[in-house]
């Protein structure tokens, strides 16, 4: 359901900037009551506490989307990294062993970009996943397959299993961090508060005659990209927020350039 609604975002944003205005108005008209019936204030502590808990919830949310956005672009570097020491290294292979292990490389890296351009279908990354398994197995096949031949350079296994045990974990790594996201319930509250708070805000405009468009639009504006940017930044190939130019690096790779 996030994913599918990440691949709309404009529908994302109007819905949620009209939840927020819906809220500023009737938060507005209850207070227009509360005034006509000359109801006591005094309900300042309650609308700080609330509006203090949005903004720590805020912050929060924000710093730890922001640190998971960086860290899956340091996974990236580091795989594509691990993918081209271990391409370096075929060299060390016997000559006639070269081609097969070339071409299970690009076929290899190019499933590893296949499955995170799937990354909206659960169903759909786990099958080309599988598909990136079976192909690693394979490339190790290979490299013991060339180690035990007695033309094999001296020193290929020191050099060249690290190598491919450091690109097989690195794709455990990735693929966690892909599930590494706050629970459902913690968004769940962020845009509870922020209706609740628009809310408030909208009791707090209630002594005005007339509707402040201008701070009603503003807020519902600043609150609905707050959260928008919040939830983007986990899910980095759905939405706005786009990860595909570190991903260059995977298809250099796969194109042998």
């Amino acid at each position: 359901m996030m994913a599918l609604l990440l691949q709309r975002p404009g529908l994302v944003g109007a819905v949620l900037f009209g939840c927020l205005l819906l809220s500023l108005d009737i938060g507005r008209r209850l207070g227009r009551r509360s005034l006509a019936e000359e109801a006591v204030n005094g309900t300042g502590a309650v609308d700080g506490a609330i509006y203090a808990l949005l903004g720590l919830l805020l912050a929060f949310t924000f710093s730890g989307a922001a640190q998971r956005f960086d860290q899956r672009r340091v996974l990236m570097v580091e795989e594509a990294n691990a993918i081209g020491t271990a391409q370096l290294r075929i060299d060390m292979l016997p000559e006639d062993a070269q081609p097969a292990m070339r071409e299970a490389f690009r076929r290899y890296t190019a499933s590893r970009i296949h499955a995170y351009a799937e990354a909206g279908d659960i169903a759909r990354v786990r099958e080309a996943l599988l598909v990136s398994v079976a192909i690693q197995r394979e490339i190790w096949d290979l490299a013991i397959a060339a180690g035990r031949r007695p033309d094999a350079m001296a020193g290929y296994n020191q050099v060249m299993l690290p190598a491919l045990n450091a690109m097989i974990d690195i794709t455990t790594t990735r693929s966690f961090a892909l599930l590494l996201h706050p629970p459902g319930v913690v968004y769940a509250l962020l845009v509870a508060l922020a209706l609740a708070s628009s809310m408030l805000a909208g009791h707090g405009l209630a002594a005005a005659p007339q509707r402040r468009w201008l701070h009603m639009v503003c807020y519902a504006a600043v609150m609905t990209a707050a959260i928008y940017i919040i939830i983007d930044m986990e899910h980095p190939r759905l939405g706005l927020i786009r990860v595909d130019s570190f991903e260059q690096m995977l298809i250099r790779f796969s194109c042998g350039i």
